[in-house]
């Protein structure tokens, strides 16, 4: 069975890994961060956030200081989805952000069927088209 973790995250109960939900690419053991499997793009923040400020004129510009904070991009080896961002001080090693009860789990869904899809609430507001 399979269990969905997050919006591009799964967890195979029986083979417990860690699967991309896009392209159904196997990351890795579910006993591990799933981040090991992925790609990782350490990007310069200032591509992300550009200085507001002319950084030739002044020093502080609104932009990150690349010694003082990263940004990783995780994205699936096999389809190239990205499943995680995440800000790090250079030098850490990525944050180690689920690490799933597998026995729990398995309890947890054993009596339930497998969803395919996540469970959506309902609309807010109907669409009832342009009223003016």
């Amino acid at each position: 069975m399979k269990v969905l973790m997050t919006e591009y995250l799964r967890i195979d109960l029986d083979t417990e890994n860690w699967e991309c939900r896009v392209c159904d690419h196997v990351i890795g053991s579910a006993t591990k961060s799933y981040k090991e499997g992925l790609l990782v793009h350490n990007r310069d923040p200032r591509e992300i956030h550009p200085p507001i400020l002319d950084p030739e004129k002044y020093r502080f510009t609104f932009s990150p200081d690349p010694e003082w904070v990263r940004i990783l991009e995780f994205c699936c080896p096999s389809c190239g989805t990205q499943v995680e961002t995440e800000y790090a001080i250079p030098g850490h090693p990525p944050l180690y952000d689920m690490e799933p009860d597998l026995p729990a789990l398995k309890a947890q869904w054993a009596s339930r069927g497998e969803q395919k899809t996540p469970v959506v609430g309902p609309a807010v507001a109907a669409d009832k088209g342009h009223g003016h």
